[in-house]
């Protein structure tokens, strides 16, 4: 997600950089979803990383320090995530 719809990362085919990802972990190759995609979007500078575990009901929010990701919180089932990105979900 890119939050400025003039933001010239946002193009037609490919966003060369976001300012939230939501990545999906996979039952099949959760140590991707979770650690190699985490330092990759780290690398890349992604401001925020939701990481939604389905197998579990939760959600993990994470916001860029720096170069390190650090937990803003687990969300389970029937409570809902918040980002400290987007003012209107705190």
């Amino acid at each position: 997600m890119v939050r400025d719809a003039l933001d010239p990362r946002r193009q037609h085919r490919y966003w060369p950089g976001a300012d939230l990802v939501v990545e999906i972990v996979s039952p099949d190759n959760p140590e991707r979803d979770t650690r190699v995609e985490r330092a990759d979007y780290a690398e890349a500078g992604i401001p925020e990383y939701w990481i939604v575990h389905p197998e579990a009901a939760a959600i993990t929010v994470l916001t860029l320090t720096d170069d390190t990701y650090r937990e803003h919180g687990l969300f389970r089932r029937g409570k809902p995530a918040t980002s400290l990105l987007l003012p209107a979900s705190r």
